[in-house]
């Protein structure tokens, strides 16, 4: 599905909000509420301020337009209705992630695997903010986890190519070797885990780094999934040329991602933080 968005750096629309600055100093901000999801979930829950599942509502309804900030406050009250709920923690962990609150986040999805040990969306996001935040061998282990409760393959693709990314950056290759040695005959069933099982081909070595890469965006793009594919390949590759130590054809992948505007994907951020880092 081909979805139109709008982003703004310098002026934000009305019908938008502030969300983070990125660490190249870009401020984004979320999508206008164009079907009215947002305002119908407010609506539902004027009527029951502290229903929880009223709250799960809102706070997808607003991540669904990357309400990042207005979601983590409304699963914030709801946690305060139900303080022991790991899909709550799960949830607000998730969307600080793209806030770079990630130390925030990490402390909640710990949390989650606490009151869910079998948890593997909180497992696979607690990989994530570890990543982030530079922690690669804690990241590599959330991972682990997350592929050993996948319950898909479509699942255990996704959480592959972390794991193996995280034990690349960890220093661990043949750890990581091991981690990517999926059967030949795994097939995704989700549209978007075909970018993942293309990394992990890339990886193992069964693809090449131009067949694994999606066309890059045009300038002006508008199709949020064109973008979305290039920024995960990409970043997978030249996070691939990084830990090969060729720094400066990843490099020249983080730029190409970061002229894109789609600040929520996880392929965005790491290249961002990835040049900032190269700043240092």
């Amino acid at each position: 599905m081909k979805i139109a968005w709008i982003f703004a750096c310098a002026v934000i629309l009305p019908a938008q909000t502030y969300q983070v600055t990125s660490p190249q100093g870009t401020k984004f901000a979320s999508l206008p509420d164009g079907k009215g999801a947002v305002a119908a979930a407010e609506k539902d829950l004027s009527a029951d301020p502290r229903n929880r599942d009223l709250l799960w509502k809102l706070a997808v309804a607003q991540a669904g337009v990357w309400q990042d900030r207005e979601a983590v406050a409304t699963l914030t009250r709801a946690l305060d209705v139900s303080p022991n709920d790991a899909q709550l923690y799960t949830e607000r962990g998730h969307r600080e992630i793209p806030l770079l609150e990630f130390t925030k986040a990490r402390a909640d999805l710990t949390r989650a695997v606490e009151l869910d040990p079998k948890r593997m969306d909180a497992y696979y996001h607690l990989g994530l903010s570890n990543y982030f935040l530079g922690d690669f061998a804690q990241a590599a282990g959330a991972f682990r986890h997350a592929v050993e409760f996948a319950p898909n393959d479509d699942e255990r693709i996704n959480s592959t190519n972390w794991l193996y990314a995280s034990l690349r950056r960890a220093d661990k290759p043949e750890e990581a070797a091991k981690a990517a040695a999926i059967a030949p005959e795994m097939k995704n069933s989700a549209e978007h885990t075909l970018f993942y099982l293309n990394l992990v081909r890339f990886f193992q070595g069964a693809m090449p780094e131009a067949k694994a890469l999606p066309p890059e965006p045009p300038v002006g793009n508008t199709d949020m999934e064109t973008e979305l594919r290039f920024d995960t390949v990409a970043y997978g590759i030249g996070n691939w040329h990084l830990y090969n130590h060729e720094p400066a054809a990843a490099e020249q992948y983080f730029r190409r991602v970061a002229k894109g505007h789609v600040w929520v994907t996880w392929g965005f951020i790491g290249s961002e933080l990835e040049l900032q880092r190269m700043k240092h």
